[in-house]
């Protein structure tokens, strides 16, 4: 298939106009970047947002496989002496790889199969007249056959070798396999058993050990849990569809008569779909099934990654970063507004009696002596203990304190970024370093995470993992370039997701703004080694330059349109600074004046749009959160009890919430609105803050199951009432008498079994992706 081919079969399976198509196709083919792609050459695209883009590019790899494997498939044809015009013909016309390997199937080289040494005795005449149907004499024909010195002793013999061989026909027959392929689609049943002897072992996939459940419509989350339990050998697990249809299927097509030579075709159908259809079309929906349940999976974990490193940043702020532990103490570590580490110390608030006053004097001491305006404490093991600890405080000015996630933090400071960049500190103060710069810019500190390491995927280990480090990629450089990159403060790790820039020029930029001082313009740029004219265009725009005597420098307006600013500034007889700053001006300007072959108006409403807010930041304005003081361990908690959280991760099947107890709870998606609920990122989003409500707790297995059914109006009461009811609880916890959580949640739990599944087996299998603190 040529390139045209590739343009006009996306064109119409993707609805997208066939120029737009090839436009995107030769933008990448000269290496431009999708979010380059997709906010400057919006003249070329039409306007293709980067999800169109993608698609564009994810669907020209697959047709490329596509027509890779039909030169292949030609070759083998043609070496093995099959290849006919008519053959070829089909293989060019096949429009998926299934379809392919269909067409290839009976020609491809195979082992000693039963069929095969039956034509090696030479039974396939005798095959042949039988599967025409036209009534012959079977022992006659059959005896005709019979050859000892060849391997057949008997009319028995030679009827079953071309029985096989009919057998095998049919299971290669392109339509056989097409009609076969969609009842199992479309109608199989995926099943589910406990190997004998596994049900203590694999407890955690007790919903499973008799499961029955429709291909179609089976959840991901479920089939990725059902083969995890499979791989870890506690289930076993097949895809089957009704036998009886799929013989009405291959008899419908195959059998023509009533005879007894039909009867040969009707047995030999019905042993090929037994002992060799059955299993291809059961790996065949194994595979499909696993595709679309990666797509699914991937699809969660992108969605959640990009809501994740798009959360609200704190700002330029002086800040201590507290990794807070009880034996081993809490490291202290203060930033100024850039990151930079100015100090670090150890603390022991948590043992000895007298160490409570004495290290909060220390802290206070140190956000006096540094400036302090905002504490960022690690929600790992302490979290909770120490955020009260210095909420109790008495600082001498406002200081924020606030509770940061802080998963992945151990993997940066055990990476070799982070070695780099503290070669003379130990982890534990690269850990908090890096909790005290996700408070200021989550999205520049956690891009020197691997995104599988920061704890919002779904079965993320189970799917294919070229497909996901692909879309986690897509979604870092989406994200980095739509909020875009102060090229003077950046990190290597930042500056490499940058469009047009890699791992090796950002260190190029590093190394020269360490030598040289920060960047006074973007034309400096072209002074840094390897960062040539293509690299430029494609990064200049991302990169912002505060200060810098060119106010177009800190925007999004890419140079090549500095000409057409200066021209709409020097029409109205101001500067480009007074076209930022007056909205007056603004609205003056008549963009179809500077219309041009290159600029039109989409690029001309987004230079307008820059200019009333240039360089701003898409992400929402900071606000602070606090849990619920006095509920810090699981303990805490009892059913009835409505307390604030933030969605920390979202799944297929509901979102788990951190409510401050070291622990996440699961709000089923059957309790996420008063409405069905499809999908639930149509409800919540990773960070959001959500008010919770606690149906049950199970403190031995560490489950607390949570409700976002209006949790006021089922508890009855209003905001006082819930004070109330929280001190009732507090005072009756004191005394003793305080109900007793994970006792009796399982009833509650077990409403149904998708929501018992959910809520027990997959939270078991999702592991550590279920945000569970250690």
């Amino acid at each position: 298939m040529s390139a045209e081919m590739f343009i006009e079969t996306i064109a119409r399976k993707e609805n997208i106009a066939a120029p737009r198509v090839a436009a995107v196709a030769a933008l990448l083919e000269e290496g431009s970047s999708i979010p380059f792609i997709a906010r400057y050459r919006k003249e070329k695209t039409g306007s293709l947002d980067e999800v169109a883009v993608t698609t564009i590019r994810d669907r020209l790899h697959q047709l490329k496989e596509l027509a890779a494997r039909r030169q292949a498939v030609l070759g083998s044809l043609e070496k093995n002496g099959h290849l006919t015009d008519d053959l070829k013909q089909k293989v060019a016309a096949a429009a998926s790889l299934s379809e392919l390997e269909d067409i290839y199937l009976p020609y491809k080289p195979k082992r000693r199969t039963r069929a095969v040494m039956a034509r090696e005795k030479g039974l396939e005449p005798l095959a042949q007249a039988i599967f025409e149907q036209r009534g012959i004499d079977l022992r006659a024909a059959a005896e005709g056959f019979v050859d000892p010195e060849k391997g057949v002793a008997s009319v028995e013999e030679a009827l079953s070798g071309a029985r096989h061989i009919i057998a095998e026909t049919a299971s290669e027959h392109k339509v056989a396999r097409a009609r076969l392929r969609n009842l199992f689609f479309g109608k199989a049943v995926v099943k589910s058993r406990v190997i004998p002897g596994m049900e203590e072992a694999g407890a955690k996939f007790r919903d499973y050990f008799d499961w029955e459940e429709p291909l179609a419509t089976i959840p991901s989350h479920r089939l990725l849990a059902i083969r995890r339990g499979e791989s870890e050998d506690v289930l076993s697990f097949r895809i089957l569809a009704d036998e009886t249809e799929a013989l009405l299927i291959l008899t419908d097509l195959f059998v023509t008569g009533s005879g007894k030579d039909s009867e040969e075709v009707r047995l030999a159908v019905a042993d090929g779909y037994k002992r060799l259809l059955s299993g291809s079309m059961e790996t065949e929906a194994r595979l499909h099934a696993k595709k679309k349940a990666d797509e699914e999976a991937i699809r969660v974990f992108a969605d959640n990654l990009r809501q994740l490193l798009l959360a609200s940043p704190l700002g330029a702020r002086r800040v201590m970063g507290i990794d807070p532990g009880f034996r081993t103490g809490c490291k202290v570590v203060c930033l100024d507004r850039q990151g930079k580490l100015l100090h670090h110390d150890t603390i022991y608030p948590h043992t000895g009696k007298d160490r409570p006053e004495r290290e909060s004097e220390k802290i206070r001491r140190l956000c006096e002596e540094h400036g302090i305006e905002a504490i960022a404490v690690g929600n790992g093991t302490a979290g909770r203990e120490t955020e009260a600890l210095v909420r109790k405080i008495d600082f001498s000015r406002p200081v924020q304190v606030l509770l940061v996630n802080e998963s992945g933090a151990s993997i940066y400071s055990a990476s070799e970024s982070a070695r780099r960049e503290f070669p003379d500190h130990d982890l534990t103060v690269r850990g908090a370093v890096s909790i005290g710069r996700r408070l200021m810019d989550p999205l520049a500190e956690l891009v020197k995470i691997d995104p599988k390491s920061i704890g919002v995927g779904q079965y993320q280990h189970d799917v294919d993992q070229r497909d996901l480090k692909q879309a986690l990629d897509d979604v870092v450089i989406s994200c980095v370039n739509a909020v875009g990159v102060d090229v003077n403060r950046a990190s290597v790790a930042l500056l490499a997701y940058v469009s047009g820039l890699n791992s090796g020029i950002a260190k190029n930029i590093v190394a020269h703004r360490e030598e040289n001082g920060p960047f006074a313009s973007r034309k400096k740029l072209m002074d840094v080694p390897r960062l040539g004219p293509k690299a430029f265009e494609q990064c200049a725009g991302f990169l912002r330059i505060s200060g810098a005597v060119n106010p177009l420098d800190a925007s999004a307006v890419h140079p090549e349109s500095y000409p057409v600013v200066d021209a709409m500034a020097a029409d109205l007889s101001v500067t480009v600074q007074a076209l930022i700053d007056d909205a007056a001006c603004r609205e003056k300007i008549d963009i179809a004046r500077y219309v041009t072959d290159t600029v039109g108006r989409p690029t001309l409403k987004d230079i307008l749009a820059e200019l009333a807010k240039p360089g701003r930041d898409i992400r929402e304005a900071f606000e602070a959160f606090s849990f619920a003081e006095g509920v810090e361990t699981m303990e805490d908690l009892f059913a009835g009890l409505t307390l604030p959280g933030i969605v920390t991760n979202i799944t297929a099947f509901g979102a788990f919430v951190d409510i401050g107890v070291h622990q996440d709870g699961l709000v089923h998606i059957s309790e996420m609105a008063e409405r069905f609920v499809k999908n639930p990122s149509e409800v919540v989003s990773v960070q959001q803050k959500v008010q919770v409500r606690v149906l049950a707790v199970d403190i031995d297995r560490k489950r607390i199951s949570l409700s976002m059914k209006n949790p006021s109006a089922r508890d009855g009461t209003e905001k006082g009432g819930k004070d109330r009811k929280k001190e009732k609880y507090l005072g009756a916890k004191s005394a003793g008498n305080a109900p007793k959580p994970g006792k009796s949640p399982r009833k509650n739990q077990a409403g149904n079994s998708e929501k018992a599944a959910s809520c027990n087996t997959l939270a078991d299998a999702f592991g550590k992706a279920s945000g569970k603190k250690s």
